[in-house]
C-alpha cells in the first residue's frame, strides 16, 4: 500500500480498501479462500468473515464450489471483478493527484446524517464525509466533536460570481465567496489560493484556459464550490 494516501470505496457503511482488494486477488490467484488466507497470513475464519461483511454491502463477490471432480474451490464473481476495477481506477486517480495542495480547516461537528456531517468552521458551515482517526468512514459522530476538514485543490471548482450556479442546482453543496489571494501558474495548470475568510486560504487546481477565461489574478472575486463526498472531516483530539 502506498503510504502517501489511502483509497477506499464505501457502501452501506462498509469500506473496501487495499487489504480487501488483496484478499480478492489472492482468492482469484489461488482458487481457494483457505489458500488465499494462508498466503496473506490471515486465518480462514477471518477471511470468510470479512468476505461475508463485504458481500452484505457490495453484493456477491466469491462463488464457492463444494466437492466434485476438481475438489471444489472458489472463484470471483463478475461483480468482484468490477469492484476491483473500480478500486484500481480510484487508486490510479488518487496517485495522479497526490501532489495537489490541500486546505485544512478546523471546526466542530454541528450535525450528522449517516456518514456525512456539517462542520462549523471560521469560513462557515462545511458539508463533509466524516472519518475517524483510523481513516475509515465514521457513522454517528457526536455533535461538537472536533474535526479537521481537508479540501484538496483538485476537488474545488471556481466560478465567476455572476455565472456561479445556485447551490441547490448542483451536487457541489459547499459554496464560498472569496477573492484570489495568490496564483501559481504552470504551463498547463495553475494553483489558485482563494481567501474565504478563514485562517488559511482554499486552493483550487485549474487549467490555464480557466485562468484566462475567469480573468484570475490577485483580488479577483470568485465563487469556490466542492462536493461533500470529496471532502474529509477527520476526528481530532481537540480543535486547533
Amino acid at each position: 500500500m502506498d503510504g502517501a494516501f489511502e483509497a477506499y470505496l464505501a457502501s452501506d457503511g462498509v469500506t473496501f480498501g487495499d487489504d480487501d482488494a488483496d484478499l480478492l486477488r489472492a482468492v482469484d490467484d489461488s482458487g481457494s479462500v483457505s489458500a488465499a488466507a494462508a498466503a496473506l497470513g490471515r486465518s480462514r475464519a477471518r477471511a470468510l468473515s470479512r468476505l461475508e461483511t463485504l458481500e452484505g454491502a457490495f453484493g456477491p463477490l466469491v462463488e464457492r464450489r463444494r466437492g466434485g471432480a476438481d475438489g471444489g474451490g472458489s472463484e470471483l464473481t463478475d461483480g468482484a471483478g468490477a469492484l476491483l476495477h473500480r478500486f484500481a481506477r480510484l487508486r490510479a486517480a488518487l496517485s495522479g493527484t497526490t501532489g495537489a495542495r490541500e486546505a485544512v480547516l478546523y471546526g466542530r461537528v454541528a450535525g450528522v446524517d449517516g456518514e456525512l456531517g456539517v462542520v462549523d468552521t471560521d469560513a462557515g458551515p462545511v458539508r463533509a464525509l466524516v472519518v475517524g482517526a483510523d481513516g475509515h468512514v465514521a457513522d454517528g459522530v457526536d455533535p461538537q466533536t472536533p474535526v479537521q476538514v481537508s479540501v484538496r485543490a483538485d476537488a474545488v471548482t471556481l466560478h465567476a460570481p455572476d455565472d456561479a450556479p445556485p447551490s441547490a442546482a448542483t451536487s457541489a453543496r459547499n459554496r464560498f465567496e472569496g477573492v484570489v489571494s495568490d496564483l501559481d501558474s504552470g504551463t498547463a495548470v495553475a494553483t489558485v489560493a482563494v481567501d474565504i475568510g478563514a485562517d488559511v486560504p482554499l486552493f483550487a487546481l485549474v487549467t490555464a484556459e480557466s485562468v484566462e477565461r475567469l480573468g484570475l489574478g490577485d483580488g479577483v472575486p470568485v465563487v469556490a464550490s466542492f462536493k461533500a463526498t470529496a471532502t474529509r472531516a477527520t476526528v481530532v483530539d481537540d480543535e486547533r
